[in-house]
C-alpha cells in the first residue's frame, strides 16, 4: 500500500517512564520485542500504513520519554492529533494515577474542537509479569470517571492484545475525520531525520519545544 495517497493520522502515546509504550508501539508496528531497548530520548515516532474503513491511512506513532521535563512539550508537540493511547503498567500503581495528569495535560495543551469525544483508550501494559500491583476493577474505575474509555490489558512483550488496543483507538479516530480533509505528511513543524531502519524515527534537542 502506497503511503503517498494516505491520510496521516497522529496519534501520541502518553504515560510515565518504564511503562513499555515504545515496546507496545515496536510490538504493533513490527511484532517485535526488544527485551533491553534504550529509554527513549526526547520524542520516537513509528510509522505503520494500513487500510481502515476503506481508507489507506499512515498512522503515526508518536512516543514521549515520560519524563517529567517532556511533560510540558507543548501545544508544537500536541497540535493536530488525532488520537491518544494512555498507557500505565500493572505493576505500578502510581502510573496509573499519573494518566489524569497526562490526559489533562494533553486536552489543555491540544485544545481539541470536542475533548469529550476525543479518540482515547487506556492501556494497561505487562500483564506477563507475576507482581501485579493494579487490579483490574481499579483500572476500569479510572476508565469509568474519565469519559467511560476503553481499557484494554495488554502484554508487549507476549503481544497479547496489542493490535486489538491500538486499532481499537485507529478506528475511533478514523470514524471521527471528515470525509474530503487534506493532510500534510507533518502536522507541526519538526526537524525529522530518519534512521537507517527506515521504522524508528528520533527528534533530538533542536526541536522547538525543547
Amino acid at each position: 500500500m502506497s503511503e503517498k495517497n494516505s491520510r496521516i493520522l497522529k496519534v501520541i502515546v502518553l504515560g510515565d517512564s518504564g511503562v513499555g509504550k515504545t515496546s507496545l508501539l515496536k510490538q504493533y508496528v513490527d511484532h517485535s520485542f526488544a527485551q533491553h531497548y534504550k529509554a527513549t530520548v526526547g520524542v520516537d515516532f513509528l510509522t505503520k500504513t494500513l487500510k481502515v474503513a476503506k481508507r489507506s491511512v499512515t498512522v503515526q506513532l508518536w512516543d514521549t520519554a515520560g519524563q517529567e521535563r517532556f511533560q510540558s512539550l507543548g501545544c508544537s508537540f500536541f497540535r493536530g492529533a488525532d488520537g491518544v493511547i494512555l498507557t500505565y503498567d500493572v505493576t505500578n500503581r502510581d502510573s496509573l494515577r499519573s494518566l489524569e495528569h497526562w490526559k489533562d495535560d494533553f486536552l489543555i495543551q491540544s485544545c481539541p474542537a470536542n475533548p469529550e469525544n476525543f479518540p482515547t483508550v487506556v492501556v494497561g501494559n505487562k500483564i506477563d509479569r507475576s507482581d501485579r500491583k493494579v487490579s483490574l476493577n481499579s483500572a476500569e474505575k479510572f476508565c469509568l470517571e474519565h469519559g467511560n474509555l476503553p481499557h484494554f490489558e495488554v502484554s508487549a512483550k507476549e503481544g497479547i492484545n496489542v493490535d486489538e488496543a491500538v486499532q481499537t483507538l485507529i478506528e475511533k479516530a478514523v470514524n471521527q475525520l471528515p470525509e474530503e480533509e487534506e493532510f500534510s505528511f507533518f502536522t507541526t513543524q519538526l526537524d525529522v531525520k530518519p534512521r537507517q531502519s527506515g521504522i524508528l524515527w528520533k527528534i533530538f534537542g533542536n526541536c522547538p519545544f525543547f
